[in-house]
């Protein structure tokens, strides 16, 4: 092989080394990969299947996506993700293993508190929220809604806007109760069932996709650092709505 020759397989290494170089970082910033048999492709979300309740959950948790899989679909512009939790929750919710603090949240998730949307269903727990609420809600003796009626001027504009109708939701909370009523009020008042994911309970969830919004004492005295100015937080002010009697 002469030196021109050389000189010319050395420069196209070169430059297919630095090609590749290239396809790498686009990779990793953009989501571009290379398919099993070598061809270039653009990685695409997880599927996102209609919502599969499950029977044998008494709250219907997602078969197909749940805490176990969250990771996985965060973070979407075709999914509107929400938590149902108060960021303090009167409810002594620690009598059953949770926490009614919201000590953090998933990457996305904007904060919903059920209790200011509706009246809630008999809670296993003492202590449960009875101040205002959008939306009175009237149950019979097995839980099921009855009956919705609106207690301010603005609650349906509310209600609309944090739960659109025309995307998928994920509905998230402490222990999935919380979940499962705001998907039963939903479906009652005309939304899609097919579009609302109960994906399970926060105090389950063992990943790292989350925003911290309380740092605890690390030892005996200290004081707990409530950093709610850090989450996506839906502010409902009773006082600035208007009454409806």
């Amino acid at each position: 092989m002469n030196t021109r020759s050389s000189e010319l397989m050395q420069r196209r290494s070169f430059v297919k080394g630095a090609a590749f170089g290239l396809m790498s970082v686009a990779a990793s910033l953009y989501g571009v990969g290379c398919s099993d048999d070598g061809s270039d492709r653009l990685d695409t979300p997880a599927t996102l299947l209609p919502a599969s309740p499950d029977p044998n959950d008494q709250f219907g948790v997602d078969l197909n996506i749940n805490m176990d899989n969250i990771d996985d679909y965060l973070n979407r512009d075709d999914v509107v993700y929400r938590d149902m939790r108060m960021f303090i929750d009167p409810a002594d919710f620690g009598a059953i293993g949770g926490d009614p603090n919201l000590p953090d949240v998933l990457e996305g998730f904007k904060i919903t508190p059920l209790p200011y949307l509706a009246t809630l269903s008999a809670l296993p727990v003492e202590g449960a929220y009875a101040g205002p609420c959008l939306l009175d809600v009237t149950r019979d003796g097995q839980s099921n809604i009855v009956a919705v009626k609106e207690n301010y001027l603005e609650s349906m504009m509310v209600i609309n806007d944090l739960f659109p109708k025309d995307k998928p939701i994920f509905l998230a909370c402490g222990g999935a109760g919380y979940s499962a009523e705001m998907k039963a009020l939903l479906v009652y008042m005309g939304w899609d069932a097919d579009k609302l994911y109960v994906i399970g309970p926060m105090w389950g969830y063992k990943g790292n996709r989350v925003i911290e919004l309380i740092k605890y004492p690390d030892t005996q005295g200290g004081d707990i650092i409530y950093m709610l100015w850090r989450a996506n937080y839906a502010v409902l002010d009773f006082t600035l709505m208007h009454s409806l009697g």
